[in-house]
């Protein structure tokens, strides 16, 4: 039987998916987590795989990725989360997830999803797979300002300032202070070379637009 850590700061969320997977005879919720440092005692309940949210209160989703990759490195990662998988499904492979999924697909499709994760292949949707391959046969020129210069904050940071977000919501949103996400707005202009904030958001905005 398959034991599964289920890591979400809603509770909802994660009593539900509990109770569709332990319908399954060969799937067991062992045990549940509500934060990275809820996650990080939980998983020594030896899971065989983690189904992480990347919108957590207190951390970033990415950043407990990659944790549970550095520290568990035989361990199946599944992102569950409600952001675009066009934005963030390279991001959660690169910090070690095996897979990415919408929140907003189908149970048919989570399931689909943790039995290819298990049986060690990466899972993503027809679309992403497609465009991922696209990404690969067409030559990238290496830019300093690109968004892959980006840290995993300032990427979540860009990406909230694109959805409307005001600096201090952002702060709420990401459970850090107005001055700490101000730093990173910063940092942001100074790596993609922007000259000041009115700019940063018209270039936020269209960069979603044109995903």
């Amino acid at each position: 039987m398959t034991q599964i850590l289920i890591v979400d700061d809603h509770p909802i969320i994660r009593e539900g998916l509990t109770h569709v997977l332990n319908l399954h005879e060969d799937l067991h919720v062992c045990c549940a987590a509500g934060s990275a440092e809820e996650a990080m005692a939980a998983v020594a309940c030896q899971p065989d795989l983690a189904i992480v949210d990347l919108s957590l209160h207190s951390n970033s989703g990415l950043d407990l990725v990659k944790t549970l990759r550095q520290h568990y490195p035989k361990l199946a990662i599944l992102v569950l989360s409600m952001h675009d998988e066009s934005l963030f499904a390279e991001r959660a492979l690169r910090a070690g997830a095996n897979g990415y999924l919408m929140k907003l697909e189908a149970t048919e499709h989570i399931l689909n999803a943790i039995r290819e994760v298990l049986a060690g292949n990466i899972y993503l949707s027809a679309a992403m797979h497609e465009k991922l391959a696209r990404a690969l046969t067409v030559p990238k020129k290496i830019q300093t300002g690109s968004i892959a210069s980006l840290s995993e904050r300032e990427f979540e940071v860009l990406h909230l300032i694109g959805l409307g977000f005001s600096t201090r919501e952002i702060a709420m949103k990401l459970n850090r202070s107005v001055k700490t996400i101000e730093a990173h707005q910063a940092n942001i202009k100074e790596k993609l070379d922007i000259p000041n904030g009115k700019e940063l958001m018209r270039f936020a905005i269209q960069w979603i637009e044109n995903q």
